[in-house]
């Protein structure tokens, strides 16, 4: 189990890095500073790359059991489907 707990904790360490990677890519983008914005590719995708092994390799996460719930309609679009 510490390997898997270690490997989820490296892939949010991924999906940080790649955040604020591409945060720094679309600031230098609307700054119009292309060469910094590609210099920052490589490592976008070396960081996509890695987070992919690593999520291939992770058991899926089983989705939280308990009960859903769903929004009711409002009163009058109640009234207007009932009346047809």
């Amino acid at each position: 189990m510490d390997d898997i707990e270690a490997q989820r904790a490296r892939l949010e360490q991924i999906e940080r890095e790649l955040a604020r990677l591409r945060y720094r890519h679309d600031i230098a983008m609307s700054a119009f500073r292309f060469e910094e914005a590609t210099a920052l590719g490589p490592a976008i995708s070396a960081l996509e790359k890695e987070r992919q092994v690593i999520a291939a390799q992770l058991p899926p996460v089983a989705p939280p059991a308990g009960v859903v719930p769903t929004l009711a309609a409002p009163r009058a679009l109640r009234r207007r489907q009932r009346r047809g």
